[in-house]
């Protein structure tokens, strides 16, 4: 068969999976109000009125690394900020709950996206109200994406942290970013040699301090990409020092602790 020929079908081959996903994405029932009741013990939820917003790509270059961004426009009327992925197999990516006074202004993280869904960010408020801003992101196999790393590397540099500054568009506030060395295996990943499922092993808990006071405390699980990483704002109170603690589901415990210096 001429090259041209098979490029062609190569083509159309993956023009009609993407339309199959798509499909099966706009016929498959909606989770949502399941997830209203089982995540947020069915509280009503209302618009998000700019108390929240949802930054999320279109479409996704890497199903396996999708950028989400929470922003918050006032950050001490809001008490926990959660991200959901509805057609995830555990759809509450994220829930971080913010430290009293930490002023943060926005997190960003990466997650895995298996199908094409909506992402809800999700915002409870001092009031006790739900407010939700959402996206529709298109993203197929985030969560059965092979890993990226070696796992015998992996596995060797587990719970290693990297910590950076940033200059804060915002002169009252630091930005800054932690990331976390750890495959954060979904349990869906494929072995390509022993072809073995990976046994799921994720972080499920990060608090970050600046000196003894929470920035903010974040519950998670296995729609978290690997290597998680989290950039936020917050407002300083003085402290000298960044503290993380980080724990995954095997009981795994890593911390780490650096000196705040001028924003770079």
């Amino acid at each position: 068969m001429p090259d041209m020929n098979k490029a062609a079908l190569c083509a159309a081959g993956a023009l009609f999976a993407v339309a199959a996903t798509a499909a099966g994405a706009e016929n498959a029932p909606d989770p949502w109000p399941g997830l209203v009741v089982d995540i947020f013990q069915s509280r009503p939820i209302t618009a998000a009125d700019g108390v929240i917003n949802l930054d999320a790509p279109v479409r996704a270059e890497d199903a396996a690394i999708v950028p989400m961004t929470m922003r918050f426009s006032d950050p001490t009327q809001i008490k926990v900020a959660t991200l959901v992925i509805d057609q995830n197999p555990m759809p509450m990516a994220a829930a971080f709950t913010l430290g009293d006074k930490s002023g943060v202004g926005f997190i960003e993280t990466r997650v895995r996206v298996n199908s094409y869904s909506n992402v809800h960010a999700v915002a409870e408020g001092s009031d006790g109200r739900l407010r939700a801003d959402a996206k529709f992101v298109k993203a197929s196999g985030g969560c059965s994406a092979p890993a990226v790393k070696d796992q015998d590397e992996a596995i060797a540099n587990i719970g290693k942290m990297k910590y950076r500054e940033f200059k804060s568009a915002d002169p009252a506030k630091r930005e800054a970013q932690i990331m976390i060395r750890h495959p954060n295996a979904s349990g869906m990943q494929m072995d390509p040699v022993s072809r073995a499922y990976l046994p799921a092993h994720f972080i499920d808990q990060v608090e970050v301090f600046q000196g003894d006071a929470p920035i903010f405390k974040m519950e998670g699980g296995i729609s978290l990409s690997e290597d998680p990483t989290f950039r936020f704002t917050y407002a300083p109170n003085g402290a000298k020092t960044i503290r993380v603690e980080a724990h995954d589901n095997k009981g795994g415990v890593y911390k780490g602790e650096w000196s705040i210096g001028e924003a770079s």
